[in-house]
């Protein structure tokens, strides 16, 4: 049974059930009137909590429902991608206030690239004229494994000279604000559960751009592994191809089936292309070798997903990424029902989304999670 021992846990409580009542914090908690009383005054002490009328009324009174209070600040994010990144500035919900494209390369390297998002984080803030005391925290998404005892970039193998990188060091460093930096893959899951799926009891999220990988979402909290590989599944070998993945190993699934895999193959068919988004490119034009070769993809994602959903059981499978389309969702249901029992699919809904924030209010929600923890509360409130 859960404990509620301060100001943070009903703070938790109401961020994660929704507006409530006094009367239903106390039925909830089992907290005598007079204590949720003083641990609700702390939080309004604080602005943390926000509460409005409108209820029913209930002896001649109406109820005031408190609430988390998601514009006492703001946070600045960036989703980072192997050559592009989107950088926005949203509420403490994760709501997009402003938002803008830019070049980041991550090839480039953590400093040229890192020194680009600054800018663009920079730029966005100035646009949008916001009290600079209200940023509450800075995150970040990248397309590799993070150490989550270190909170480091942990052997990417598709960020050559990332590895061990202090990215949140840095970056606190500039913006005078808690940092935070998260698998691209589990922002986009945590985002897109917090937002469309928060009832699902689990929900697995495979991301197919230039690079392949997966977030897991179990009761509403991330699974991010003891070293923060969990999900990593691009590396895993799938076949006895001569294709080398950019890991250095063979037959990997991201060597047959990502989005820069994809891409040299439709440059073989002479359409030009060298990542995931010139994929979606020609998916948009409706060219029909890039439908092929993403269905083609799709079943061989469908082999590492029937694993998945072999072990997991989830309620909810999301394809997301340059790659997620139609053709995609045909190969991968192809091969994932052929390789599963019926039982381990016949509650399991597969879903395509194309979100281009889903990971900007996954990181947002992470930082959330972070700075308004529940020892980080009772600790504000003393």
């Amino acid at each position: 049974m859960q404990r509620f021992s301060g100001p943070g846990d009903i703070l938790a409580l109401l961020r994660r059930e929704g507006p409530l009542t006094r009367g239903e914090l106390q039925e909830i908690t089992g907290l005598s009137r007079m204590t949720v009383t003083q641990r609700v005054t702390a939080l309004q002490e604080r602005f943390l909590i926000a509460e409005a009328d409108g209820l029913e009324p209930t002896g001649g009174r109406r109820a005031g429902r408190l609430s988390f209070d998601p514009s006492r600040g703001y946070f600045a994010v960036e989703a980072m991608e192997t050559t592009r990144a989107r950088t926005a500035i949203t509420d403490l919900d994760g709501r997009v206030i402003a938002a803008r494209d830019c070049e980041a390369r991550i090839a480039d390297g953590p400093a040229k690239a890192l020194a680009a998002t600054v800018a663009s984080i920079r730029t966005l803030l100035a646009e949008a004229n916001l009290p600079p005391d209200r940023l509450r925290g800075v995150g970040l998404s990248l397309p590799g494994p993070i150490d989550p005892g270190t909170g480091r970039p942990s052997e990417p193998p598709i960020m050559p000279g990332w590895d061990g990188w202090p990215v949140a060091e840095q970056i606190a460093a500039e913006f005078g604000r808690p940092a935070l930096i998260e698998n691209d893959g589990n922002a986009m899951a945590l985002g897109i559960y917090r937002w469309e799926f928060p009832t699902a009891q689990s929900l697995v999220l495979i991301k197919c751009s230039t690079g392949i990988g997966s977030g897991i979402v179990i009761g509403g909290e991330l699974i991010g592994g003891v070293d923060g590989g969990a999900g990593d599944i691009g590396h895993i070998r799938i076949s006895s191809s001569n294709r080398i993945c950019r890991c250095g190993s063979l037959g990997c699934l991201a060597a047959e089936a990502s989005g820069w895999a994809v891409a040299e193959k439709l440059s073989e068919a002479g359409l030009a292309a060298k990542a995931g988004h010139d994929v979606r490119a020609w998916l948009d034009r409706g060219e029909a070798v890039a439908a092929q070769c993403v269905q083609e993809a799709g079943r061989h994602i469908g082999k590492i997903g029937a694993t998945l959903v072999s072990v997991l059981n989830p309620q909810v499978v999301v394809l997301a990424g340059d790659l997620a389309s139609t053709p995609l969702l045909g190969g991968f249901r192809e091969t994932l029902y052929a390789q599963t029992l019926p039982r381990a699919t016949r509650s399991l809904d597969i879903v395509v989304s194309n979100d281009p924030d889903a990971a900007i209010r996954g990181i947002a929600q992470a930082l959330a999670d972070q700075i308004y923890s529940p020892a980080a509360v009772n600790r504000m409130c003393g």
